[in-house]
């Protein structure tokens, strides 16, 4: 038996060279677990707000009580986004400003026994958290790349641990998609 499903594509807005995953979601899937979808497969640490906008409504869980808001606990991903090519923004972190195009790159029929949601493509590793959005990241990486670089010490120490931004591991992102909550991480 099959069933409609989309492929969508997220790619970090600025990323150079782009880090994209793309993942099989169902069209009826909520919001506020696409954003958990998103933190697992894009390596996020769920630590900041996030909200969604398809340029004529801004969504997020109604707690975070932002002005003029819909609730993205109760939308689903259908109403948003129903051909393909529709687009809409995903952002995460406001202080970093993370901003994620999502595309929807096609409606598919997929049998019911595949895994759902799941990653079937990406590249690169997500930034670390808190680093200062995609300029930011851009320094950091400039700077964990050249061991003469007076700042290379304090970022490495920073970063806890060695910091590969070519890494991406498709099947652990989808291991993790199979647990509770999608794998999202809840600080």
């Amino acid at each position: 038996m099959t069933k409609k499903v989309y492929q969508l594509k997220m790619t970090l807005v600025g990323s150079k060279p782009k880090i994209w995953r793309q993942i099989i979601v169902n069209p009826d899937t909520l919001l506020v677990d696409l954003h958990r979808i998103i933190q697992t497969t894009m390596g996020w640490s769920n630590s900041h707000l996030h909200q969604f906008n398809d340029r004529t409504y801004v969504y997020a869980p109604k707690e975070f009580e932002l002005e003029h808001s819909k609730n993205s606990r109760t939308i689903k991903l259908n109403p948003l986004l129903k051909k393909e090519k529709e687009r809409i923004i995903y952002e995460y972190d406001f202080g970093d400003g993370w901003e994620h195009e999502i595309i929807l790159e096609k409606i598919l029929e997929d049998d019911e026994k595949n895994q759902i949601p799941r990653c079937i493509g990406g590249k690169r590793n997500c930034p670390p958290e808190d680093c200062g959005g995609i300029w930011g990241y851009e320094d950091l990486l400039k700077i964990i790349s050249d061991k003469k670089h007076e700042d290379y010490k304090e970022m490495t120490e920073w970063l806890g641990e060695k910091f590969d931004p070519e890494y991406f591991n498709l099947t652990a992102t989808n291991k993790l998609l199979k647990k509770k909550d999608f794998g999202c991480i809840w600080l």
